[in-house]
């Protein structure tokens, strides 16, 4: 597991006909894990099992991808060089409302679950409200239910309170997924200290993104996402930092989701023109230019992919 490469969010397109071949673009000795996004907050919970239909079929039958049902697979998975799949979830819409559809999910190889997506539902407020009134009492019992069922919560895209109240509730793990550092690049998408140093407390892991607006003015270098690793590590710790592309492998697909749901975004995701994204090539020579900047091998993995490893063993 030394070598282990975890992302823990990146997108295919939302479609039933999307290509899973897309995800060899990981393919590295040594080994990789990717979550893949299954929904967010237009889907429903058919829709969702939709996705996961496809999704799931088309990676058991691709001979480079494999379904991880444990960490245990994980490891066997990556340890032979291959590359193992999860799924996530991006607000709580594709639960229909229903706590009992968490263990279907997770079933179906759903392992995290973040409550809102920009903006306030049922569960609690998003990261572009104007308001942040926290996490609902229904959120609260939806953290609990996932705690008990082996999903993780995950405060990306989520409010500043709402994720504090997230790692308050959680009795395991809370991750940020793919989210960068407030106070390195102030955009609404990025989290606080405060958030960061809860987020650590539960045990869980900050996923420093690949996303050219979340890491400074459209930049998914990686320099600028060494800034976001430093200072991550540098405050709460080696212990609690990974990473997460969120790459958007098909960006037709990505500007088509803009247009039929522009009431989730603002300027923020636009005002700096076309998004980039860092490609999975890209995420690949990380390590290098870890190495390259003085970082020990043994932090370097533990950014890499055994933070999130960590979570795994402890949380699923």
């Amino acid at each position: 597991m030394n070598s282990l490469l975890w992302d823990q969010h990146t997108c295919l397109p939302l479609q039933t006909t999307a290509d899973v071949d897309l995800l060899t673009r990981y393919q590295r000795d040594g080994g990789a894990f990717i979550s893949v996004n299954a929904g967010y907050s237009p889907h429903s919970f058919n829709d969702t099992m939709a996705l996961l239909a496809h999704y799931r079929a088309a990676v058991d039958a691709h001979p480079a991808l494999d379904l991880a049902t444990s960490s245990d697979d994980v490891a066997t998975i990556t340890d032979a060089g291959r590359i193992a799949v999860v799924f996530d979830l991006e607000d709580r819409r594709p639960l229909d409302d229903d706590l009992n559809n968490l263990a279907t999910l997770a079933a179906h190889g759903v392992r995290t679950l973040l409550p809102t997506y920009n903006h306030a539902n049922r569960a609690g407020h998003g990261c572009l409200d104007t308001t942040d009134g926290g996490l609902s009492p229904w959120g609260r019992a939806l953290i609990t239910e996932m705690n008990s069922i082996g999903i993780v919560p995950d405060g990306s895209h989520c409010s500043a309170r709402t994720g504090l109240d997230m790692c308050e509730t959680s009795s395991g793990p809370v991750i940020y997924s793919h989210s960068c550092m407030k106070t390195v690049w102030n955009h609404p998408r990025n989290i606080t200290d405060d958030q960061a140093r809860a987020c650590a407390g539960t045990g869980g892991v900050i996923g420093i993104t690949g996303v050219g607006i979340f890491l400074g003015a459209n930049t998914p270098t990686l320099d600028a996402m060494t800034r976001h690793l430093e200072y991550a590590v540098d405050l709460v710790g080696i212990d609690h930092v990974g990473i997460s592309t969120d790459s958007c492998f098909d960006y037709v697909d990505f500007v088509d989701e803009l247009a039929r749901n522009p009431h989730l975004f603002d300027d923020s995701y636009t005002r700096w023109g076309v998004i980039q994204w860092m490609p999975p090539e890209t995420l690949l020579t990380l390590g290098e230019h870890l190495t390259g900047r003085g970082w020990p091998d043994a932090d370097i993995q533990a950014v890499l992919g055994g933070n999130f490893f960590r979570v795994a063993r402890c949380a699923w």
